[in-house]
């Protein structure tokens, strides 16, 4: 079986004229057999915080960028994100049940998000590279998550974005968002230098990585966490457009179509999307030319699951 593969494999894809630049995709790295909760853990250091960009009048942006928006919209909230800064493989002897992925992870926060990525100088903060961390070391790059939830009668779950949100309105998302530090009490590095070294700290920031998934689905499309299987880890994608990291999964659900349908109108954060769609891979392949990117690498990160299952399951039947 191989192991998950690395970044340098894959190269940036374009689509079709008829898609949005914004869609276009990288695909940081690919697993296809799928990884669990104990095959990824997390590196969390203050290595792999943004460093501050030489140039002091880009680097001062940030604040007056945010200083606008919080003009404009009063109730935005600086909170802490985890920032991606790439990862590391740990293959024992071949096979996937030894396979590990160890995510580097660091803090930013929302401010700087808005001020970086989110900027319309965000191109500015890139660092001509082929090294994903070197190119990206100037900006927020918050690590996002998003869910391909399979239902019980073979369809995929995507959501419309609501006009009103603040990244790609009236966009086809699956169901995300991010892993949240606060939910596992840290708020700054200085709150965890002591226990960085501590096996229940690693296990808590690896559990948060699949907790958080299955927390956005229930949010986002109202289904209860029991009728949702364990998180299945396939990779991360990042969009070209504004170099948006995110993490994506795989889940099935073991309701039907028809009954999501019903629970989705009572979802928590329902007012994020305006319609959820249950969908075949053929019509979701048509729907992902008007995906934000990362959402788009996540379904190419599907596919490449889905192929690989296909193989797995024809060698059983020859043998």
């Amino acid at each position: 079986m191989e192991k998950p593969e690395e970044e340098e494999e894959e190269a940036v894809v374009s689509l079709s004229s008829s898609s949005s630049p914004s869609s276009s995709y990288k695909l940081l790295l690919k697993c296809p057999l799928g990884l669990t909760l104990d095959q990824v853990s997390v590196d969390f250091s203050s290595c792999y915080d943004r460093t501050p960009h030489s140039d002091k009048n880009l680097e001062n942006s940030i604040s007056e960028t945010w200083n606008q928006r919080i003009q404009q919209t009063p109730s935005l909230f600086n909170g802490a994100k985890f920032r991606y800064g790439g990862y590391s493989l740990h293959n024992v002897d071949g096979s996937n049940q030894k396979s590990r992925v160890c995510l580097h992870l660091g803090l930013t926060d929302y401010r700087t998000f808005m001020g970086t990525n989110l900027s319309t100088k965000w191109e500015e903060f890139l660092v001509p590279s082929e090294d994903d961390s070197v190119r990206c070391q100037h900006t927020s790059s918050p690590l996002g998550n998003g869910a391909v939830v399979e239902t019980l009668d073979k369809k995929i779950i995507v959501l419309q974005r609501s006009e009103n949100v603040g990244e790609f309105p009236g966009y086809f998302v699956f169901p995300g968002g991010h892993p949240e530090p606060q939910e596992i009490g840290i708020s700054g590095h200085e709150y965890v230098k002591d226990l960085t070294d501590s096996e229940l700290t690693k296990r808590k920031l690896s559990q948060e990585m699949f907790e958080s998934i299955i927390r956005e689905v229930v949010e986002e499309i109202g289904v209860p966490v029991p009728y949702l299987s364990d998180p299945i880890f396939i990779g991360i994608s990042r969009r070209e457009f504004n170099a948006r990291p995110a993490a994506f999964f795989f889940l099935k659900c073991s309701l039907e179509s028809k009954e999501i349908q019903k629970l989705y109108s009572t979802a928590q954060d329902g007012y994020e999307s305006v319609q959820l769609f249950t969908v075949s891979r053929s019509e979701l392949e048509k729907m992902a030319t008007k995906m934000p990117g990362c959402h788009r690498g996540g379904w190419a990160l599907y596919e490449l699951l889905m192929v690989e299952e296909g193989r797995l399951f024809e060698e059983k039947q020859c043998h």
